[in-house]
């Protein structure tokens, strides 16, 4: 007698929803890691390499152009310490005065600080740049156009500067300026009613 096992309705619903649970979870797991995949793939992307963000490296004229642009900008704004960056503790400063030439950073220092005390709205114009490179040595010269309010009161020059510059641990820094005053002012604007005095004013600061 053979007997015949009826299976039980509730068994065989559980057996389907664990299958259908499983398959899910299945699913689920692929599709995340599908997910993850690609998320991390549009985010190598968007994000640059290194080799992207890396400035081109500037020629020996061009850095030496950006060196008299820092001076003359720490100049202006009366920063020593950025100041001092651009040259070396050996400079020696000659002006078109008759005066000797200062000689050191130590010695310098003390005069540009006491001279820009004095100024206020201070502007300084470079133009006619010429610079020579060869090899860790260079020179420069320029002409410049100066204003600023000292004591109180406008002053207008203008005049040439010489530099010598040289390279060391691949940068370069000023070791010998010569800076001179030209003969004459600029000319008075017709807008400006009150006439400048052409007190001698340099940008070396003495």
């Amino acid at each position: 007698m053979t007997k015949k096992f009826a299976m039980n309705p509730c068994s065989g619903r559980l057996w389907k929803a664990a299958i259908v649970l499983l398959a899910g979870v299945f699913l689920l797991a692929t599709f995340s890691a599908a997910a993850q995949k690609d998320k991390k793939k549009k985010k190598n992307e968007a994000q640059p390499t290194d080799s992207s963000k890396t400035a081109l490296p500037m020629s020996d004229d061009q850095q030496i152009d950006y060196l008299l642009s820092e001076m003359l900008g720490a100049w202006q704004i009366g920063d020593l310490e950025k100041l001092h960056a651009t040259y070396t503790d050996d400079v020696s400063m000659v002006s078109g005065g008759w005066m000797p030439p200062v000689i050191g950073w130590a010695s310098y220092a003390p005069i540009f600080q006491q001279t820009r005390a004095r100024m206020q709205r201070v502007r300084m114009d470079r133009s006619n740049t010429y610079i020579r490179v060869n090899g860790n040595t260079g020179w420069a010269c320029y002409q410049w156009d100066f204003s600023a309010d000292v004591d109180g009161q406008p002053v207008q020059s203008r005049g040439q500067t010489t530099v010598v510059v040289v390279k060391r641990n691949d940068h370069w820094f000023i070791v010998h300026n010569h800076t001179s005053l030209s003969p004459g002012g600029p000319p008075a604007s017709p807008a400006n009613t009150t006439t400048p005095q052409q007190t001698p004013a340099k940008p070396n600061g003495f």
